[in-house]
């Protein structure tokens, strides 16, 4: 997740002026503009512990949903005046998570697209089963309240062991084609020291692709028939001896994504990956993708056996931004929604260590950014992003309150 503590961030923020202004696209320089968008307060009346997923239902309910990440989900009603959220799910001793290795807990959820019709919602948590260990788990909202989940209904779906406590991803979501796809770090350290983000047998360094509607070949998932690494192999060992990859892998490459979503009218897969040690960087996600870690830091060489080798297999990020602007970025979402006409169609984001916020202009169909806006408000730490059901879109911080967007400057 993010790799600095709140209180160092606003000792930094105060050198945001002095950042540089621009942000690097495809070996192009393009000049932040500002934009007549500030942020406010949503929901007021109401505090939360360390959010880290803001959702919905897609029930038509309308309700809004937040998980906390020492494994605690809370549920209201979508009205800014709300003054109570109540507990939707408590895993709290299931689920491990302490201040200083703060990128593990409850760190992603979503709910499954017929989840009216079947109740069924998944979680990505570090387990207290296992040092080291993530889960993805199904569980079901409870027979009698909608707003109360059955604890006890738990299926684990697929356990990941990790070597080290940091990069561990953690965003799972739908796709329109009903499959479930979930970020996993490279396994954490620093510099990728097993070489995850290049090896397809393993599952870390990459975006996984799973049908969870179906079970196969004993486990509690089933691998779609059209992920990219179906039936393939690559040598390992000394003698080349040829092994099998992971079928589960959608996009590898990647060194720790936080966060990616689906834009909800073109459907286009988007991640923020977390750079090292000079680059973050913005990625379309496309099917069998190798987006370059640890060959790569965004588009730039980073092994040393490299020498600035010429890669075409390697899918570029869209944006890059150098640790001059911003060290850890925040993926956001595409906004759909309709209270803040200004930024339909642009790409929310932000960097946590600067609390500097942007919204990305991208031409799909000509595969280019057209312009990157700098938005206005407090300089906070930008922990995580998040829709309700209408489009309107939330940020959270390590503070407990959340955040949403408003048309207009602040007067200050």
């Amino acid at each position: 997740m993010k790799r600095v503590l709140a209180s160092v961030i606003f000792g930094i923020r105060v050198l945001s002026g002095c950042l540089h202004d621009a942000a690097v696209i495809a070996g192009d320089s393009v000049a932040d503009t500002p934009l007549a968008v500030s942020t406010e307060r949503a929901f007021p009346n109401l505090e939360f512990n360390r959010p880290i997923v803001v959702t919905h239902a897609g029930d038509g309910s309308n309700r809004v949903f937040v998980a906390e990440q020492e494994g605690i989900i809370k549920v209201f009603e979508n009205n800014q005046d709300a003054e109570e959220a109540t507990v939707f799910l408590d895993i709290d001793e299931r689920c491990v998570y302490a201040d200083n290795r703060n990128e593990e807990g409850l760190l992603g959820f979503a709910f499954h697209p017929k989840f009216k019709q079947n109740g069924e919602f998944f979680l990505y948590y570090t387990s207290a089963e296992a040092d080291l260990l993530s889960k993805i788990s199904r569980f079901r909202v409870s027979k009698d309240n909608p707003n109360v989940a059955d604890p006890a209904s738990e299926e684990v779906i697929l356990r990941v062991p990790q070597p080290f406590w940091n990069h561990n991803g953690g965003t799972i979501l739908f796709g329109d084609d009903g499959f479930l796809y979930i970020a996993l770090g490279d396994g954490g350290s620093g510099n990728d020291p097993n070489g995850n983000g290049q090896n397809l047998t393993t599952l870390l360094g990459s975006i996984l692709r799973i049908d969870i509607d179906h079970k196969a070949d004993g486990i509690n998932y089933a691998i779609p028939k059209d992920n990219p690494f179906i039936g393939k192999t690559v040598p390992a060992g000394p003698r080349g001896k040829m092994i099998p990859v992971r079928e589960e892998i959608y996009a590898y490459g990647l060194r720790n994504v936080w966060r990616m979503a689906f834009d909800r009218k073109t459907g286009l897969l988007w991640a923020g990956d977390v750079g090292q040690g000079l680059w973050e960087e913005i990625d379309i996600i496309k099917s069998g993708g190798n987006y370059g870690w640890n060959i790569r830091e965004a588009k730039h060489w980073f092994r040393p056996d490299g020498n600035d080798a010429v890669r075409p297999d390697l899918i570029d990020p869209i944006l890059e931004y150098h640790h001059d602007i911003g060290k850890s970025i925040t993926g956001g979402s595409v906004y759909r929604g309709t209270r803040v006409p200004e930024l339909v169609g642009k790409y929310v984001y932000a960097d946590y260590v600067t609390g500097l916020l942007w919204a990305l202009d991208y031409d799909e169909a000509a595969g280019s950014v057209i312009a990157n806006y700098s938005l206005t408000g407090d300089k906070l730490p930008v922990m995580s992003f998040g829709e309700d059901e209408t489009g309107d879109l939330y940020f959270t911080t390590p503070f407990g309150s959340l955040f949403r967007f408003r048309s207009g400057v602040d007067a200050n």
